[in-house]
């Protein structure tokens, strides 16, 4: 499974909220460089789901259009689908993991990584009455949050 940014999902969202925003403002927002805003803008433009006024000589005004309010829509339940999709996937290989632990002794475990996926490990862990150590340590078996798989690490004996 692979992440992937969607900078159209954001710059609408944003654009909804704040119709007076610059493109600077968007390229601090997503990290990207004002050129790239640009293009982005224009695409979306080119799409029909923004359209922009000049209220000043350097200002301008962006609006969602009918058809940029439904592919935000669907942005957003895409979003909300593969967050979902993560969180199972992120809870099945937790359980699993802990399985195995629990049949190899343990009833100590440790997180590495922090984040959303990192908490759902977290929380299925105290669901199977396994403690978590605040600080890794080497002795016990360490779950690691890589993108977003999840990875056990296995002390060595």
């Amino acid at each position: 499974m692979k992440l992937v940014k969607n900078y159209d999902l954001e710059i609408l969202n944003h654009i909804e909220k704040h119709p007076d925003t610059t493109q600077a403002d968007l390229a601090t927002l997503l990290g990207v460089a004002v050129g790239s805003v640009n293009w982005y803008i224009k695409r979306l433009m080119n799409k029909g789901y923004i359209k922009v006024t000049q209220l000043q000589r350097r200002r301008l005004h962006y609006l969602l259009t009918p058809q940029g309010i439904a592919e935000k829509a669907s942005l957003t339940a895409s979003f909300m689908q593969a967050s979902l999709n993560w969180y199972r996937v992120t809870r099945e290989t937790s359980q699993q993991f802990l399985g195995e632990i629990k049949q190899a002794g343990y009833d100590t475990v440790c997180i590495e990584g922090d984040g959303d996926l990192a908490e759902v490990i977290y929380l299925t862990c105290l669901e199977w009455q396994i403690k978590v150590k605040k600080e890794i340590d080497r002795a016990y078996p360490i779950f690691r949050v890589d993108g977003l798989r999840t990875v056990m690490d296995w002390p060595t004996k």
